[in-house]
């Protein structure tokens, strides 16, 4: 079956590429937010003791 250039152009696939590189960047975002996480953990539990470092 051949396909005419009208039906080719509609041909969709491959649209979402997981690469190395997008792997590594949504690490990096979650690493982040944990980081941010921690701090403000640490900051909240420091205010109700009446800590500081």
């Amino acid at each position: 079956m051949k396909l005419n250039d009208e039906e080719l152009v509609l041909i969709k696939g491959g649209e979402l590429k997981i690469t190395s590189a997008l792997l590594t960047s949504v690490s990096k975002v979650i690493d982040a937010l944990m980081e941010v996480g921690r701090s403000l953990g640490t900051t909240i539990r420091m205010m109700y003791s009446n800590r500081s470092c």
